[in-house]
């Protein structure tokens, strides 16, 4: 028993140092020049400074540009917790045909890569000149990001029980007052999971938004990128605007990271 816990232990410690390593390396050269950097990437120098992370938030333009991430991210999740949420609740009490292909067809699109549709999707969509639009992003990052959110709304309604909708419209509640007040509020667990899970995929995307925004609508992921030239690449300014662009994601993650397990889980043990 003890030598079984003491592998399981093994384990667990070799995991978090295999992920936290690449983390302790960019905060490390974060701090170095670039002569440091690529003669001693894993050595901790004397001269170590907070001069890229100052030169970094310049150049990025920070502010502009976390606002930019901010706007997108948010309002993606927000019309995603919206759409999907209503439309796993119409896919599980109105059990047809058509709702069951529906559903079908949305799980069989998440196989789908987005480098499959990107060449015909930046043909068609700039033809019609809605490129470079923050809301066409928004309305792409819905369109992309239907199908696995309502698997996971879907999961948790399935749980529960039509005797509460059969009470309410009894009462008199319209399906609309139905689903807002009594079905959403009890959708909070697995809402949450949706929007963190989405929140670091939206956060962190660069080919679709490198697609979509030009120069002056970029995202924190765009930003960082302008560091790594053709001829030459700015890796302590990278680094720095790397840490920069994960320390408000890391934030949301940890104050968030408790409703992953307990949305995913929760529907299962209704």
């Amino acid at each position: 028993m003890k030598s079984k816990r003491l592998l399981i232990s093994t384990i667990g410690v070799l995991s978090a140092v295999s992920f936290l390593f690449p983390f302790f390396i960019i905060l490390l050269n974060a701090l170095k020049n670039k002569a440091d950097i690529i003669q001693y990437p894993l050595a901790i120098t004397k001269d170590l400074s907070f001069s890229n992370y100052i030169e970094a938030f310049n150049e990025m333009n920070y502010l502009t540009s976390i606002m930019n991430s901010l706007l997108i991210t948010v309002s993606s999740v927000i019309v995603l917790i919206v759409f999907t949420s209503m439309l796993a609740y119409y896919l599980v009490r109105h059990k047809t045909v058509m709702t069951k292909i529906i559903f079908i067809v949305l799980i069989a699109s998440m196989i789908i890569p987005f480098q499959a549709l990107m060449i015909p999707f930046v043909t068609i969509y700039g033809k019609l000149g809605m490129l470079n639009s923050r809301l066409s992003l928004i309305c792409f990052y819905l369109g992309f990001g239907v199908s696995l959110s309502t698997f996971l709304f879907h999961g948790f309604i399935k749980t529960i029980p039509t005797a509460i909708d059969e009470s309410a419209m009894m009462d008199g509640a319209s399906q609309f007052r139905l689903f807002w007040s009594i079905i959403f509020p009890m959708l909070k667990p697995i809402a949450s999971t949706v929007a963190i899970l989405n929140v670091l995929w939206i956060w962190n995307d660069f080919l679709l938004p490198s697609l979509v925004l030009f120069q002056e609508a970029r995202t924190l992921p765009l930003s960082t990128f302008a560091f790594f030239g053709k001829y030459t690449s700015q890796y302590g300014l990278a680094m720095a605007g790397l840490v920069l662009s994960i320390v408000p994601v890391v934030i949301f993650y940890l104050i968030m990271q408790k409703y992953i397990i307990s949305g995913v889980t929760q529907g299962s043990l209704k």
